[in-house]
């Protein structure tokens, strides 16, 4: 697979590059300054991930490449949220040939939502591969921060934010429902797969989601910082990987 973004492997890629090391994945990265070239393409990836990557790095003829790729079966892909990620203030990935095979709709307008209320990530298909056998609701996690985005006709909304009001009163805390979002969206297109995760795996906007679970998991990939993170948000971002992979 094939990794691109997260600025780099000593800062915040240093959490999906130390779980996919931890899973036993064999993968290429490359940071977010990187540009994107002919010879990047060489090697057979099954996996293409994009997390704050912005388009401005993928010339038009190797976005129409890889995204030819996906749809002939050859190449799943993974874009996750951030702000160079989807149109964000700097990803400026609407209207782009990559765009056009993610299982969501980018908005061409700056779709970086920075929550400052308790945002709950609820499951909405529990019986699925990437979110079985992990308590959505028996422990709840929550987030920082999305992009928002709308969910294509075709495919599965498996994730949702839900941003809530609260208040305090004089009997505690009281939370009310504002406002439902995609969070995690995927498509099988029958060769390969695809999937739109709108929060990021990395601060600030993973939020709370990293220490998911009542314990901990230690990781570092090759070149990277080490992270310790919750047993259940690696569980989450391993599933993930998995079902993209197992195509």
């Amino acid at each position: 697979m094939l990794y691109l973004g997260d600025t780099t492997l000593e800062t915040a890629a240093c959490y999906l590059a130390g779980l996919l090391h931890r899973a036993g994945y064999a993968f290429e990265y490359r940071p977010s300054n990187h540009r994107l070239s002919v010879d990047d393409l060489a090697a057979a990836h099954d996996l293409l991930i994009l997390s704050d990557y912005p388009a401005a790095n993928v010339d038009e003829e190797i976005a129409a490449e890889l995204a030819k790729r996906v749809c002939s079966g050859s190449l799943s892909l993974l874009m996750i949220g951030g702000w160079e990620s989807f149109e964000g203030c700097d990803g400026h990935w609407h209207g782009t040939p990559l765009a056009e095979v993610l299982p969501v709709r980018i908005s061409d307008k700056d779709d970086r939502r920075n929550i400052d209320r308790p945002t709950f990530v609820q499951c909405q298909v529990s019986g699925h591969p990437v979110t079985v056998n992990l308590p959505w609701a028996e422990r709840p996690p929550l987030i920082g921060g999305f992009s928002q985005v709308e969910a294509k006709s075709d495919a599965r909304v498996l994730l949702t934010a839900e941003i809530h009001d609260a208040r305090l009163t004089s009997s505690g805390y009281e939370l009310s429902p504002a406002e439902s979002h995609p969070l995690l969206v995927v498509q099988d297109l029958g060769g390969s797969r695809v999937a739109a995760l709108m929060t990021d795996l990395a601060p600030h906007w993973v939020g709370p989601l990293v220490d998911w679970g009542p314990g901990r998991v230690v990781a570092r990939a090759n070149g990277g910082e080490q992270i310790e993170v919750g047993s259940d948000y690696a569980r989450f971002v391993e599933q993930l990987i998995g079902w993209l992979v197992a195509r």
